[in-house]
């Protein structure tokens, strides 16, 4: 709690799922926390407020939008000092063979994806390194280092997301700040469990047994990845005992990489 006291945190599409937890889990160890998401999740934020006693701001910004990052930005500095810690967590995906994959969705996920992590570390970064502390969160994905049909762009900026996170690393190995991209596996968000629940529903068997098949194919473990898990490995890596582990590549998949 004292380490993170007085601290801001950005956490970019917080308004449920993942981001939302990682958003609980920082403020549960006493960060204040900037609650990003397209449009800013006041409701949210509320609830956070009052759950965990920290100050909140909900922030609403089209991250395919470079003006409307760096609008934001401005404000967030301005009223903050600076932004401690950042979690790029914001992402889109489209289901697609690459033949038939619609080009605007494509410059869409790379905006959303990829350049919006950018621009959002080019501008914290002046402010960590005049305090001398920093830490920089992306969320990579299992599918950063292996392929999947249909998501080119998800893979493909995954993927990528490991070279920034490289590149910042060493960038800032020095100055007091760490970039770490964190890899989960399946987690039980929305989609995953309505794609599950329509699978079941298609072929007359017991979801529970569903989930048990689709996530053996997957994870060794046969169990959902946590979200409380992610969170805690958020939570950790902005503390002092993380402080050597930087440009690093973290999985938390349920054994599904070594599989």
């Amino acid at each position: 709690m004292a380490a993170m006291k007085g601290k801001w945190a950005l956490v970019t599409g917080a308004t449920a799922g993942l981001g939302r937890a990682m958003a609980d889990g920082l403020a549960g160890a006493g960060a204040n926390i900037v609650l990003h998401d397209l449009v800013a999740p006041k409701q949210a934020a509320d609830e956070l407020r009052d759950r965990f006693g920290v100050e909140v701001i909900a922030a609403g910004a089209d991250l395919a939008q470079r003006e409307a990052i760096e609008t934001m930005m401005a404000d967030l500095l301005d009223r903050c000092g600076a932004i401690d810690i950042l979690v790029n967590n914001a992402v889109i995906r489209h289901f697609s063979a690459i033949e038939q994959f619609p080009p605007e969705k494509w410059e869409q996920a790379l905006a959303v994806n990829l350049s919006a992590p950018f621009h959002l570390i080019r501008l914290v970064l002046p402010a960590m390194k005049q305090r001398g502390f920093g830490r920089i969160i992306n969320l990579g994905s299992i599918y950063s280092s292996r392929a999947v049909e249909d998501r080119i762009d998800y893979v493909t900026t995954k993927t990528a997301i490991l070279g920034i996170t490289r590149a910042v690393a060493m960038e800032t190995a020095r100055s007091g700040i760490t970039c770490n991209t964190i890899c989960p596996g399946t987690l039980p968000t929305p989609a995953i469990l309505n794609k599950i629940a329509g699978i079941a529903a298609n072929s007359g068997r017991p979801v529970d047994d569903v989930t048990r098949e689709y996530l053996g194919e997957r994870q060794p473990t046969q169990r959902f990845i946590g979200m409380d898990a992610v969170a805690a490995m958020v939570v950790f890596l902005c503390s002092p005992a993380a402080n050597d582990i930087t440009g690093a590549s973290l999985p938390i998949d349920g054994g599904w990489s070594v599989a």
